[in-house]
């Protein structure tokens, strides 16, 4: 059975939509009002120079700290020689880490998306 190509692209995109989603990357979209838009780092000196960063870039950095903060979660439940009590003591940290990222909530265009202090 021979398969046309435009079938063939569409399994591949939904393989990897998927995947994607499976993996936690790339799944965030930024919201509309901040497509196209940047950051400004503007120094209180005047004789220094700012620094523009695309807020997608900016948005990218930040839900790839969020993706690390996962990994780390799962590698401290997971962990064979930390005890409950040290998991617990980590998992602390890491929800105030996650907690400390709320500010940048209002990048997020899905609601559920966002970070919260509560759970990860």
């Amino acid at each position: 059975m021979e398969m046309s190509l435009q079938s063939w692209q569409e399994i591949k995109a939904a393989l990897r939509e998927v995947l994607a989603e499976e993996m936690g990357t790339g799944r965030y979209e930024i919201a509309r009002r901040w497509e196209g838009g940047k950051l400004i780092l503007q120094p209180h000196d005047t004789a220094l120079q700012s620094k523009e960063i695309p807020l997608e870039t900016f948005f990218k950095k930040i839900t790839a700290v969020r993706e690390k903060l996962r990994v780390l979660e799962q590698k401290i439940n997971n962990h064979a020689v930390l005890s409950n009590v040290d998991k617990a003591e980590f998992q602390g940290v890491l929800t105030r880490a996650y907690g400390s990222l709320t500010t940048f909530n209002l990048l997020f265009r899905d609601e559920e998306d966002r970070f919260s202090g509560q759970k990860s």
